[in-house]
């Protein structure tokens, strides 16, 4: 039986980002990928638009909930095989130590939820914070994990933070 990695995607709200980029990897990498989300400082609740962008592309949005990263860190937590910061607050705040001791790198985006101007500017900015994420995750999905040596690995996941965009043949 094949392997399940699990993924936990950080930002420090948990309202837009990281749970944007949760429902993406959870359909992208079915199977293969287990997807979870949190904050540092997480929101009461996801961003409504960020639920509604994702149900406009499909996403099950059913689960989706804001949690703080202590769920993460505690006993009986998943041990985690990536972990991936999408804001730069967040990457650079101290982080709890993570069971499992991922593979770890920087995916950051424009916060959509932070954007103070016409609702319909903003959908638009959430839609495409959702499109590049779409992207990136794709990339990831499609690494040969399973056999690359853990530095390789994680020059791959640094290049597609960057916006590199290699396929995963070349790596």
């Amino acid at each position: 039986m094949a392997r399940t990695y699990k993924v936990l995607f950080l930002c420090t709200g948990n309202s837009a980002r990281s749970i944007i980029a949760e429902a993406i990897l959870n359909r992208l990498g079915a199977g293969r990928f287990r997807a979870y989300s949190a904050g540092s400082h997480p929101k009461d609740q996801p961003h409504p638009m960020a639920l509604e962008v994702l149900a406009e592309r499909g996403y099950d949005t059913s689960r989706l909930r804001s949690k703080s990263w202590d769920e993460f860190a505690k006993p009986g937590a998943p041990s985690l095989d990536f972990v991936f910061t999408v804001c730069d607050d967040a990457a650079g705040e101290a982080c709890p130590a993570w069971p499992g001791q991922p593979i770890t790198a920087h995916w950051g985006v424009q916060d959509p939820a932070a954007f103070g101007g016409p609702e319909d500017e903003q959908r638009l900015l959430f839609r495409r914070i959702c499109a590049e994420l779409e992207r990136r995750i794709d990339l990831f999905a499609t690494l040969s994990v399973e056999s690359a040596d853990r530095l390789s690995l994680q020059s791959r996941l640094a290049d597609i933070g960057k916006g590199e965009t290699r396929s995963a043949e070349e790596t």
